[in-house]
């Protein structure tokens, strides 16, 4: 499981060292893609299988489902880590991200998201007073 936020840097190649506590899950590769609030999608190779199984699912009839599937899909990448633990992240998907050198990883679970560490403050100044003053249930049967 990927938890915590962890602040790095984007060397001159584009390439980011993974935090060391994601390392083991992320070893074997990983699929990097554009997901929400202009944040990259960090998944291992076998969680993006069962992202992939769910995509084959989607109906080809949908226009809102094939929109979505080419702007998942069209800016993925699939990485295998270095000795060092570093990844290349395609200048499509710093674009996107607006990444520049400060970084910041944070673990939700089943994925890693990278977020340009001042879009990631921005983000918390927004979200945290909501988060800690939540008062509905959001994901149903959690607490």
């Amino acid at each position: 499981m990927l938890l915590g936020t962890h602040t790095l840097k984007l060397d001159e190649k584009g390439r980011l060292i993974l935090p060391a506590k994601f390392r083991e899950e992320l070893e074997a590769g990983v699929v990097i893609t554009r997901g929400q609030e202009r944040c990259l999608y960090v998944f291992s190779q076998k969680e993006f299988e069962g992202v992939h199984e769910k995509i084959r699912q989607a109906p080809v009839t949908s226009d809102e489902a094939r929109k979505y599937l080419r702007v998942f899909l069209s800016g993925a990448t699939d990485e295998t880590p270095d000795k060092q633990g570093r990844v290349l992240l395609p200048s499509i998907l710093r674009d996107y991200g607006n990444l520049q050198k400060d970084l910041v990883i944070i673990g939700v679970g089943s994925r890693a998201e990278i977020w340009d560490a001042k879009s990631w403050n921005e983000y918390l100044l927004l979200n945290e007073e909501g988060f800690a003053n939540q008062a509905k249930e959001v994901i149903p049967g959690l607490f």
